[in-house]
């Protein structure tokens, strides 16, 4: 295994100066590719992930998804529909060129072009925005709709690039042309389903990172990916399988950090169509309609055994999307017990006493453990009465068909992206629209449920913000337009001799990864 002499970094924050550094080389061992490197085509974490290693936000999120400054180090509300951000002075881009204001406006009227046939786009966090002005080199003014008190927390996943490339297409950018940021690490290449290679921005504004060159290799085969870790052919690995996490905590000059993660494994369910492809009841009608039919699906599932079992403990189960300590999260929300009994009176009740033929379609290679976790749930499903298939795809190929609606009951997951509740209620459970609802892949739809989203979207006072979450997360989990199962807890291994604190967002930020 790889040894790394010492290495002196100052802390990341503003007022930092460059970090004295040594010439060293870090390879990481990542569990899923990136599928795009357009920071703003496609809303997904290895994407996520990896844009924030090369680009930064007006504002960035830190390791447990607090707001913190970037390349804004202020900002008011000049009233309730208008802010203002002062910018960092003396930060370039890594073609050299100056940050100023007229690369955020054209970075923000970007995302609408970006966001064209995405599978989930970033619309959603910029549709609140009428206008974006710079009002002088180093201040921008943008005006919203209406009120929008998480505007910091969505400008977060607006990644900025220079304003001279505001017109690179998606295209174009996977291709290798301007993929340029002001982030710690410079772009050098991409191979899909293979590699990320970067260098070292040494003028990042909040000091240079520890490596020179970073390699961000796809493992998506756990096994490989353990076997690199092990043969010290990676200096890390995220994502540890359930299976190994002893074994590598075991091994001599490693070492395991693991965090609890903000992902939540959910189960979608098409409740749009009254015929569906692989849901069919004897009256060959879609039972996933009925809320009943719903809950006794909920009620079916042994959470506490999905996690200890398959898991291997690295989990927690879920009665909503968000887990405990986010904002928007309400305690009077349980998570279902494991009742078969019950399940099966409400079949009956919903009239489906023997049952109904159901094909389950899930990933094989996006998440720990996701092929066995849908192979655990499909057998619960069997177990009171609904004849149950199981089909797990490759990734690459499942989500492309999941969000063509070409499945009837799907395993997702989902992270909370912008750190509180509605990064996630939105995204899965808004009424589908042309910026609404992208992830929606079962169609659920409740106005009741889009009224107090979309009001809590707009009501600066926070205790009522945090009132409205609740009650439309209460509206959604009634219904259960989604049906939550558990939240990942988020793991690495490193050489001895290397710190990483983990991130709550699961992502795997070289920039964060020091030599002690």
């Amino acid at each position: 295994m790889k040894r790394f002499a010492s290495v002196a970094i100052l802390a990341a924050s503003a007022a930092c100066l460059p970090s004295v550094v040594s010439a060293q080389s870090l390879t990481v061992g990542l569990a899923a590719s990136t599928t795009s490197m357009d920071p703003q085509f496609y809303v997904v974490g290895p994407n996520s992930a990896m844009a924030r290693n090369i680009f930064d936000g007006l504002v960035n999120q830190d390791d447990k998804q607090q707001i913190q400054p970037a390349l804004a180090v202020s900002w008011s509300v000049i009233d309730d529909t208008t802010w203002e951000f002062r910018l960092r002075e003396g930060v370039t881009f890594h073609d050299g060129s100056d940050f100023t204001a007229e690369d955020v406006v054209a970075s923000l009227n970007r995302v609408p072009m970006a966001s064209k046939n995405s599978p989930s786009s970033f619309m959603p966090y910029v549709k609140a925005i009428t206008s974006v002005e710079a009002v002088d080199p180093m201040t921008v003014r943008i005006t919203t709709a209406a009120p929008t008190p998480l505007l910091p927390n969505d400008l977060s996943r607006i990644a900025i690039l220079p304003a001279e490339d505001a017109e690179v297409t998606t295209e174009e950018m996977n291709a290798g042309k301007g993929v340029i940021g002001t982030g710690p690490f410079e772009f050098v290449s991409w191979v899909p389903d293979s590699e990320v290679k970067v260098t070292r921005n040494d003028a990042y504004w909040a000091g240079s990172a520890a490596w020179e060159e970073v390699t961000f290799k796809v493992f998506k085969n756990n096994s490989a990916r353990v076997a690199a870790m092990l043969s010290g052919d990676v200096d890390m690995i995220e994502s540890i399988p359930t299976a190994d996490t002893r074994r590598l905590k075991s091994a001599d000059d490693l070492k395991v950090v693991s965090v609890a993660g903000n992902r939540v494994m959910y189960l979608h369910m098409d409740q749009g169509r009254e015929v569906s492809p692989f849901a069919t009841g004897p009256d060959g009608k879609n039972p996933l309609r009925d809320a009943r039919v719903r809950r006794a699906l909920s009620l079916s599932l042994n959470r506490e055994a999905i996690v200890d079992r398959i898991m291997d403990g690295q989990g927690v189960p879920a009665g909503q999307l968000v887990p405990e300590g986010y904002f928007g999260y309400d305690p009077s929300i349980k998570v279902d017990p494991y009742d078969p009994a019950k399940a099966k009176e409400l079949l009956a009740e919903a009239g489906y006493p023997d049952g109904f033929k159901l094909t389950f379609h899930a990933s094989n290679d996006r998440y720990p453990n996701d092929s066995r976790v849908a192979q655990a749930i499909g057998q619960f499903f069997s177990r009171i009465g609904i004849d149950t298939s199981v089909e797990t795809l490759p990734a690459s190929v499942y989500f492309s068909r999941a969000s063509n609606l070409e499945f009837s009951f799907i395993m997702g997951g989902a992270a909370v992206e912008t750190g509180e509740a509605s990064g996630v209620l939105g995204p899965l459970l808004e009424t589908y629209g042309d910026s609404a609802g992208r992830g929606n892949r079962g169609r659920y739809s409740n106005p009741d449920f889009d009224a107090a989203l979309q009001q809590a979207r707009q009501t600066l006072d926070a205790p009522t913000r945090r009132d409205l979450l609740q009650k439309a997360t209460r509206i959604a989990m009634t219904d259960l337009g989604v049906i939550p199962v558990f939240y990942l807890a988020n793991t690495w291994a490193l050489e001895d001799g290397l710190s990483y604190p983990g991130r709550s967002d699961g992502y795997t930020l070289a920039y964060e990864v020091t030599a002690e």
